[in-house]
């Protein structure tokens, strides 16, 4: 049985919502595993676990960059916030969406060997690690190269989005960059959507159409018919598509219109959108705050 930690159980909480002894039984029950934990508590608390996409789990930012029809989103990670907001660093960080849109690099090796100003791009960043004092890299990023328009939004420099659309009205196309930086979906179209994360969220409902079966029977009871219950399935899993496709969510700037309405409304078609949030997936590293402290001070004199 793998130890639970304080830790482990206030990471769980900061991605869930959810109670504090909650967070610990879930992890108990998984045996540690995080990813098994949050599925267990989205069976027993619904919708307050299902938080876990846009919570930050490392630093750093998200540099944009459009000039006409080309464009790129980068996501470039530091050791600590403190350092994410270093003008340098950030400096850094645009540069590398620039290079992306400009040369097309095949993958963020190829973007370390660009020259920039008689050096590489890798050597501007192992110049700033060696005066800043801390790791720096250059995670991913997503180039566009379109017949259509690009339209961007950084949410604090930690949620970035860029939106390839078609349409007279430059505001359409920041209003749904917007729109996507708020509610993180998954994919355009439902059919769109991972065949991955449809599974999982098939399982999820399983298990709770098993655990109210089990309480029915626990309380002499009825469960339901296998045809009900196929259909509650269904159900839940078609919920879930509308919820993370672009093209089914309610407008931010207006629910009472779907984003497929309001672009129909003026005349515009999306054709893709890249989303990404710092340190998504990422597990953070726990530091000794003491030593953070004091890390950050010696930083702040370089």
């Amino acid at each position: 049985m793998a130890a639970i930690t304080a830790a482990m159980v206030g990471e769980l909480r900061a991605k869930t919502d959810a109670p504090m002894m909650e967070c610990k039984k879930a992890l108990t029950e998984a045996d540690g595993d995080m990813a098994r934990a949050e599925e267990i508590l989205r069976v027993k608390l619904g919708g307050k676990a299902s938080k876990a996409a846009a919570r930050i789990t490392a630093e750093g930012v998200v540099a944009a960059y459009i000039n006409g029809n080309v464009g790129a989103l980068v996501e470039v990670n530091s050791e600590t916030d403190f350092v994410a907001k270093n003008d340098d660093f950030l400096n850094m960080a645009n540069l590398a969406a620039r290079l992306v849109a400009e040369n097309n690099p095949a993958d963020v090796a190829a973007l370390a060997a660009l020259p920039v100003d008689g050096k590489t791009f890798d050597d501007v960043r192992t110049a700033l690690i060696g005066k800043i004092g801390e790791n720096m890299t250059v995670r991913r990023f997503q180039r566009f190269e379109t017949t259509g328009k690009l339209a961007s939004y950084l949410h604090g420099n930690r949620i970035g989005v860029i939106v390839d659309f078609q349409g007279a009205d430059e505001q359409v196309g920041k209003d749904v960059a917007m729109h996507i930086a708020a509610m993180k979906p998954v994919a355009l179209s439902s059919e769109q959507v991972p065949a991955e994360l449809i599974e999982k969220e098939r399982s999820v409902a399983q298990l709770k159409a098993q655990e109210d079966a089990d309480k029915a029977v626990a309380e002499g009871k009825q469960p339901q018919s296998p045809e009900i219950v196929a259909k509650r399935i269904d159900g839940s899993v078609q919920k879930y598509l509308k919820e993370v496709s672009l093209l089914n969510q309610p407008f931010v700037k207006n629910d009472k219109q779907s984003i497929e309405q309001m672009l129909k409304a003026n005349n515009t078609t999306i054709n893709g959108f890249t989303l990404f949030v710092v340190g998504e997936g990422i597990e953070k590293k726990v530091d000794d705050f003491a030593a953070e402290v004091a890390a950050q001070m010696a930083a702040s004199k370089q």
